[in-house]
């Protein structure tokens, strides 16, 4: 039996960084109480889920009925810029996540678990193996809308994209592609 860290709702559900720009960790922070559960992904699961939320939340919003409340943006209120809580210890790294709307309740539930490091080397199993540990989390579409933004905010916060290639331009320039390999410096004002 997995162990499993439910949040329930949690007090606080965020994604943040730890490091510079260029070589930024990404985590998924919950806490209730006492327990804190801190695990780490990559910028582009962070952005996916982000976006996978703010789908669901459109689409719940256009096919449920008129009683389910669901914000279009992310309330007044509900924004969380603080950093991440310290300390950071991570649980696990993420491999794989699922994510649903419970309609009786009226929440995300999403299930986070981790990456399966033998599954990830070798072909996939007919039986999959039953992960060790998940993280269990439960947020009303308010609050759902508030970690859209905050993630935004946080993969935005990162080093700024090429206008030509769209790759990431580190502070020294990088060699774009698309102008024949001539280093491309941030502009500085």
């Amino acid at each position: 039996m997995p162990v499993v860290h439910s949040f329930d709702p949690p007090e606080r559900f965020v994604t943040g960084t730890v490091g510079e720009p260029g070589d930024r960790t990404f985590f998924l922070q919950a806490r209730a109480g006492a327990q804190m559960v801190s695990v780490s992904l990559e910028k582009q699961q962070v952005a996916i889920l982000a976006e996978r939320i703010d789908e669901l939340l459109d689409e719940v919003m256009r096919n449920t009925n008129p009683d389910t409340v669901v914000p279009a943006v992310a309330p007044y209120g509900l924004d969380d810029n603080a950093p991440l809580e310290q300390p950071i210890t991570e649980e696990f790294r993420v491999g794989t996540m699922t994510l649903s709307w419970d309609p009786e309740d009226e929440r995300i539930v999403l299930e986070i678990f981790p990456i399966d490091e033998e599954i990830a080397v070798e072909a996939v199993p007919a039986d999959e193996p039953e992960p060790e540990e998940m993280l269990l989390v439960r947020l009303d579409a308010a609050h759902a809308r508030a970690f859209v933004k905050r993630a935004g905010l946080v993969i935005e916060a990162g080093r700024p994209s090429c206008p030509f290639c769209g790759g990431p331009i580190d502070p020294e320039g990088h060699l774009c592609v698309r102008a024949n390999g001539f280093k491309r410096r941030l502009s500085e004002d």
